[in-house]
């Protein structure tokens, strides 16, 4: 099951990579489940105050972009990295539009 969660993250985020606005998951949220490991150059006070607002509250991508420094394509990196690692929850909100509800 854990697979098949996976590949559709990969899919809804590769769809909005390629999509006529060109940003990722605009429309995504995203929430850290678990500290990641990070690479030296990852261990910033910018990257640690946005996992840490991660951890307790969920984010867009436009939110992260409009309180950080990052550039869009290595806020991207970032976002996958995280995805990839599994500590990164990824909500996608028109799962819940009243289109999807049960009928």
């Amino acid at each position: 099951m854990l697979t098949w969660i996976s590949d559709l993250l990969r899919r809804l985020l590769t769809e909005r990579r390629a999509d006529s606005c060109g940003s990722f998951g605009s429309h995504l949220i995203f929430r850290l489940k678990a500290w990641p490991s990070l690479p030296e150059a990852g261990r910033t006070a910018e990257i640690y105050r946005m996992l840490s607002v991660m951890s307790s509250q969920p984010v867009n991508r436009q939110w992260l972009l409009s309180r950080c420094t990052m550039a869009p394509g290595q806020l991207d990196a970032l976002l996958t990295k995280l995805m990839d690692e599994g500590a990164l929850e990824v909500i996608d909100p028109s799962a819940f539009s009243p289109s999807h509800s049960p009928a």
